[in-house]
């Protein structure tokens, strides 16, 4: 199979991973309540720290994120950066929209991280600081998933190659569609702060 053959294949293999609902699986397995019951009835690590188990969240978050670098670092490995891209995209589309879920994931946000540690570590560490500062000072998850969101693809585009800047806009601009209820939310002041249960 040629390099270009396998761009597809990187794809494909990208949603599959990305597809992968850990935080589900991590709340059914510790027996606790579906988190699409609850909060904004996403499947991530923010909705999963509503249910008040701290080890959870975590673990959904970190799970998230490794299936996003996963699936950059195997395409890259296979085949170059084209198709780390590619699988990355697939991941991103796996998590918000998984098939085994009837299309109804999470938001985006860790996977975003992970991608972004597969391709170019500098960059995921300058999205977790961002979201790190503005959930220190608003305690808005989603706010602080949105600023270090927009951010990000400037970073990339001044310090880095065009073509992860470019694919850091569409993966922003994905995630800004993921959270379109959570910036009505915001902008009606409703929004929950994160640690406080649904």
């Amino acid at each position: 199979m040629g390099l270009d053959a396998f761009l597809p294949v990187a794809f494909v293999i990208g949603y599959l991973l990305g597809s992968i609902p850990f935080g589900l699986v991590l709340t059914r397995l510790a027996g606790t309540q579906d988190i699409r019951s609850i909060g904004s009835g996403s499947i991530g690590a923010t909705n999963v720290l509503r249910t008040g188990r701290k080890s959870l969240a975590a673990g959904t978050l970190l799970l998230d994120a490794l299936k996003g670098t996963a699936a950059v670092l195997i395409a890259f490995h296979i085949a170059g950066l084209d198709a780390a891209m590619l699988a990355g995209f697939g991941a991103f589309l796996g998590h918000l929209f998984p098939v085994w879920l009837k299309f109804k994931g999470g938001k985006g946000v860790a996977v975003y991280i992970g991608i972004l540690l597969g391709l170019l570590p500098a960059a995921a560490l300058v999205f977790c600081l961002l979201w790190l500062a503005t959930a220190f000072t608003t305690r808005y998850s989603s706010l602080s998933a949105l600023v270090a969101a927009f951010i990000t693809p400037l970073f990339l585009w001044w310090f880095s190659d065009p073509k992860l800047a470019s694919l850091a806009v569409v993966l922003t601009l994905m995630l800004f569609y993921a959270h379109r209820e959570n910036i009505k939310r915001l902008r009606a002041g409703k929004e929950s702060r994160i640690g406080e249960k649904a």
